[in-house]
């Protein structure tokens, strides 16, 4: 009996010790850690880490614990897809063509890749633009290409909204299904998860759940009227913020489960400022300001006013990884290998934003924010028809038509002036501009000048008008198409290529025919020459950021 005893101890150590492939290796051995983003939709910090006790989040308290809190982390446009275009490549919007919101449907997975011709989205310059694909500079890449490169298995679930159809050889896995479990044993993984419950549309389309925040007790911004409606549209938001911290903690259960949360660098972040009006699609700190924190692997705990920007997510991904940021990237990684640059600014922009065009340049520092206006005989509002169904919205206009908002709730609706100048930290909400203001002229002077110095000697694709830069992306309005992928081999060593520059190409190698490949085929990414054996069939695709992918090629090793 006593040797039974013994016997089941030993057994219950050895499964308790018994750890997933993933976690073979020491937090001291691993070199490319595994990654996990946790990414929300439409939030500013609004969370009870920043201060905000409205919402009861518990799960994003207890990471907060355990993470690096960043107080100035920025988006670069106030609005997701523009936003996440920088976020995949760590370039501005502006330098690569994908600042207008929105140019096509290329939004969940891999992207719609076929375009309406004769559907138009009205531009307020140039007549009528047709929907489009960013064809951005052949150089760029999404930045998760290198991490696959470098033997990383990367997932996405779900959302893309590049501004253009994510290539082939962007994921692993990029699907509602994508997921970090899947990983092949020895890998090390990337995998991003996409809550979508905090969207703007939410406001709307979960008017009949429950609120779970008293709207009496809500904090309405000095901005929008404070009554009934307001506060109930109010509370809706923080009773989403609420349901999205729910979904943050299965996810972080799924890692403890597999053991895999202390080897998991964690961030968690919004892809942009708040939902309400004045906040999202804005170039204030309510439409650019977010959430942003990291739980490293180094149990580093606190907050920093280190300023980040999300040009900066990519190149800090790859110093995470210990793979050199190419030289092209417009953003500086702030952890890892890499990290050797501070910011002294961040920049935002704001252009097309639906039937609504402008043109509107930001900077910003650890306190104040200079705005640029190019066409400042505008309305600082603009009426889009999205936005207009936000349950308060209609209140909100009619209250503005009946000449009933205060100051400060008309200043939305004023017409604009070329510059504007905010002290961020004694007004968080830039109501009061700063501009003329003769005290404040040396400052002015500094954020011009940076924002100057910012926009010199680099491309700004939204100076031109939208149709112009189309017709140069699609010649003649049509999308071009990607040259097929072309085999050169030297005995059963494989080289691929395509007359298409700029065009990443992907491959999958096979013992048996394959009848049907499509965008969730293990494709793999092509980056070295490729030994086969004798009867092994490679199939190939190719795609250029923009153009349409090209035909799968296969070829057979005789």
């Amino acid at each position: 009996m006593k040797k039974l005893v013994i016997f089941f101890c030993i057994l219950s150590i050895i499964a308790c010790n018994k750890k997933p492939s993933q976690e073979k290796v020491t937090k001291e051995e691993l070199k490319q850690p595994n990654i996990l983003w946790i990414v929300t939709e439409d939030i500013s910090p609004t969370l009870s880490f920043y201060g905000d006790k409205t919402a009861k989040t518990p799960n994003l308290d207890k990471l907060a614990k355990e993470s690096i809190i960043y107080d100035n982390a920025f988006a670069t446009v106030g609005v997701c897809a523009p936003s996440r275009s920088s976020i995949i490549t760590g370039m501005y919007p502006t330098s690569i063509g994908t600042m207008h919101m929105r140019t096509g449907k290329d939004i969940v997975s891999w992207g719609k890749r076929i375009y309406k011709k004769d559907t138009e989205i009205t531009d307020l310059e140039n007549g009528n633009v047709i929907e489009y694909a960013a064809v951005i500079p052949e150089n760029v890449k999404c930045y998760t290409e290198y991490l696959r490169i470098a033997g990383y298995y990367t997932t996405n679930n779900q959302k893309t909204d590049y501004q253009f159809a994510a290539p082939v050889t962007a994921w692993d896995e990029n699907n509602a299904k994508a997921h970090w479990r899947n990983t092949p044993k020895g890998k090390p993984f990337f995998s991003v998860f996409n809550i979508g419950t905090t969207h703007e549309s939410r406001l709307w389309k979960n008017e009949k759940l429950p609120l779970t925040v008293d709207s009496k007790t809500v904090k309405v911004p000095p901005y929008l009227p404070d009554n009934k409606i307001t506060r109930k549209t109010i509370a809706r938001h923080y009773s989403n913020v609420e349901l999205m911290d729910t979904e943050v903690g299965e996810i972080l259960k799924q890692l403890k489960k597999d053991g895999l949360y202390d080897n998991t660098i964690i961030f968690f972040y919004s892809d942009h400022g708040g939902p309400l009006p004045r906040q999202k699609r804005e170039i204030y700190d309510s439409g650019l300001k977010v959430p942003f924190m990291m739980k490293g692997l180094d149990g580093k705990i606190g907050r920093t006013d280190r300023l980040i920007s999300f040009v900066d997510l990519a190149p800090t991904m790859l110093s995470l990884a210990e793979i050199a940021p190419p030289t092209y990237l417009e953003g500086t990684a702030f952890l890892g290998k890499y990290n050797n640059i501070t910011r002294k600014y961040i920049f935002g922009s704001s252009d097309r934003f639906d039937e609504f065009s402008d043109r509107i340049r930001a900077v910003r520092n650890k306190r104040y924010l200079y705005i640029k206006n190019d066409f400042p005989k505008r309305p600082k509002y603009k009426d889009i028809g999205y936005r207009k169904k936000v349950p308060m919205m209609p209140n909100f206009l009619e209250l503005k038509k009946e000449n009933k908002l205060n100051k400060v709730e008309q200043i939305w609706f004023q017409t604009k002036v070329t510059e504007e100048l905010y002290d961020c930290e004694n007004d968080p909400h830039n109501v009061i501009n700063l501009a003329e203001n003769s005290n404040y002229n040396s400052i002015l002077k500094e954020m011009r000048t940076a924002l100057q110095n910012h926009l010199k000697d680099r491309k700004d694709y939204g100076v031109q008008p939208e149709s112009e830069m189309i017709k140069e992306m699609w010649p003649n309005f049509k999308q071009p198409i990607t040259g097929a992928v072309i085999f050169n081999s030297n005995g059963q060593t494989i080289t691929l290529s395509s007359a298409t520059k700029g065009a990443s190409i992907a491959y999958i190698i096979s013992d048996k025919t394959i009848k049907k490949l499509d965008f969730n085929s293990k494709w793999e990414v092509y980056h070295k020459p490729i030994i086969l054996k004798k009867g092994q069939i490679i199939y190939t695709i190719a795609q250029r950021i923009g153009y349409k992918e090209s035909e799968i090629n296969s070829k057979e090793i005789e």
